[in-house]
């Protein structure tokens, strides 16, 4: 992976997302109980909306709702009048797909206003929407005034706002999410998982139908608990996961360079097959994929010496099938390795005398962080670990422990065993590049006269250069404009001017040009309104210095590697 990979996954936006979590959760819990203060002062109670409407006689409850739809109106004309006076997206998903830089702050507080005007007298209208809303508002003020060093858009915060205050409406990170990600993001590939979910639960209903219906590892009946020391123990084990699978992939990829020195396949399979036997003597709990083995870890207690060691061997195992060449795949060796990490964590707490709670279910968050690490698809790992456990309460630590652990092994700059992993990371990589890069990286010389020279030398330079405009700046470098080559051999036939008369009488005063501090989206933005094949560029609109050309085709040459 690209050592440049710096935006899909950096410390720093993790770092920024977690104070944007928190204040987007308190402003929705903020939202809440301005709701239920409102209740309170009409209804006397603080019940639901259902009960304490009956404090009041029933004839009074149209006018009840009625009045508060009043209210909401006179709230949300004025926000609407806001709109109209400054025409900006207020809505958050807008804000996001657009990648705008803010949410307007006045115009959300009304619309909120409206809302909780509505809410509060009883209208059939859901409550998330203001409270993401202003989650969002939130993260967008943030942006603005904390983080603005940081090297992301404001937008890429109000995204966090808006999903922290979603998850905190319903209490399901990773639904909030997925709806971010599709509606505010528009994933296109989302749209493809339709079919392949329905594919995969007729698979499943078809398996049920022939007697397969309990889980692969139920862990249903234990409970994880949320504590300070059982949070600290998942982020030691997410950030352990995924140095471990930095260490696999790193082995996977040195045993298969030792084993490509036998060309001949046969030889070099019963060669790692006769590695692996040799493994077994110290634990025949290396042979296989560990579905067994997991069973037994998450059903027994184990020694600790036993898990280390067979740990080592099972990674030792691994490492010389896949390098041999053995065909197979790495997900239960994966899922081993991690649950025993897990359960090793969990028992050197405990020794420690640190609360750890139940091993199984730290084997299990190890399970999940390791595929992670070493697939680095942590959403696929958080949810197969939920679906193969039918454990609920594994959600938010395995969460915490898939992120961490990819994360690590993203920023230590391994590649993921799966190659088109590799390639989507590119990909990514070159998108971030293009919509953040600026201009002033790719700028070249350009052909260069002052006023008074003649137009036979801006032919002469042209014909050097093999450039149809020559760019006119003054005695400090100012631009000016330009001449075009075919505009004088125009005049010149026309008997208009002749070679020797100066530039300035056919120079261009008004051609386009555009800044070195503009991103390269901005000039590929630029190039789309003009038809030629290079810009001037100057240092600032001001003092309008210039530096070179941009060329269409170096950013084209920018763009093919996402297109």
């Amino acid at each position: 992976m690209s050592t440049a990979s710096q935006h899909a996954l950096s410390w720093k936006h993790i770092l920024v997302a977690v104070p944007v979590g928190i204040v987007a959760s308190l402003v929705t819990l903020a939202f809440r109980h301005a709701i239920a203060l409102t209740d309170t002062l009409l209804f006397s109670q603080g019940e639901d909306i259902t009960q304490g409407m009956q404090v009041w006689p029933w004839y009074l409850w149209p006018l009840i709702v009625g009045g508060g739809g009043v209210i909401a109106g006179f709230f949300l004309r004025y926000a609407l009048r806001l709109e109209q006076q400054e025409p900006r997206r207020s809505d958050y998903l807008d804000v996001i797909n657009a990648r705008l830089d803010a949410v307007p702050g006045r115009t959300s507080l009304f619309r909120s206003l409206s809302s909780l005007a509505s809410i509060s007298s009883g209208a059939s209208v859901g409550r998330e929407g203001p409270m993401v809303q202003l989650a969002a508002l939130s993260g967008s003020l943030m942006g603005r005034w904390l983080f603005k060093s940081a090297t992301l858009k404001n937008s890429d915060v109000v995204a966090m706002a808006a999903t922290a205050g979603l998850a905190s409406v319903y209490h399901a990170p990773l639904a909030a999410a997925i709806f971010v990600a599709e509606i505010g993001f528009g994933i296109s590939a989302i749209q493809r998982l339709i079919p392949l979910v329905v594919s995969a639960a007729v698979a499943v209903l078809t398996m049920w139908a022939l007697g397969y219906r309990s889980a692969i590892y139920s862990l249903s009946e234990i409970a994880f608990n949320l504590t300070p020391q059982s949070l600290l123990l998942t982020i030691v084990l997410g950030l352990l996961a995924g140095f471990m699978g930095w260490g696999i992939i790193w082995l996977l990829a040195r045993s298969k360079r030792l084993f490509s020195t036998i060309s001949y396949l046969p030889l070099r399979l019963g060669l790692g097959g006769i590695l692996v036997g040799v493994l077994a003597f110290g634990s025949t709990g290396v042979l296989g994929n560990g579905y067994e083995m997991i069973v037994a870890i998450l059903s027994q207690d184990w020694l600790l010496s036993a898990l280390v060691m067979l740990l080592v061997l099972k990674l030792l195992a691994t490492a010389v099938s896949v390098g041999s060449g053995a065909v197979g795949g790495l997900f239960t060796p994966s899922l081993l390795m991690g649950a025993l990490t897990g359960a090793i964590v969990a028992q050197l707490a405990t020794a420690a005398g640190f609360p750890a709670g139940s091993t199984a279910l730290f084997a299990a968050i190890g399970m999940g962080a390791m595929l992670a690490a070493v697939s680095q698809a942590p959403l696929m790992a958080m949810l197969m670990v939920l679906e193969m456990t039918l454990n609920s309460s594994l959600l938010f630590p395995t969460m915490i422990a898939c992120v961490l652990a990819t994360m690590t092994v993203y920023r230590l700059h391994a590649a993921s065993t799966y190659p088109l992993i590799n390639m989507y990371f590119r990909r990514s990589d070159a998108k971030y590049n293009f919509d953040n890069g600026i201009v002033s990286q790719f700028v070249i010389p350009g052909a260069t006269l002052t006023p008074q020279e003649s137009a036979g030398k801006a032919l002469a330079l042209s014909s050097l250069k093999r450039e149809r405009f020559v760019y006119v700046i003054n005695d400090v470098g100012r631009f000016l404009g330009v001449v075009s080559i075919h505009d004088i051999a125009q005049r010149v036939l026309e008997g208009q001017i002749t070679l020797n008369s100066p530039v300035s009488c056919v120079m261009d005063e008004d051609f386009p040009f555009i800044c070195a501090g503009q991103t390269i989206k901005e000039g590929w933005d630029a190039f789309a309104r003009v038809t030629l094949e290079r810009l001037p560029v100057v240092n600032n609109p001001q003092e309008k210095k210039l530096l070179g050309a941009l060329t269409k085709t170096s950013l084209i040459q920018q763009a093919k590697d996402f297109l």
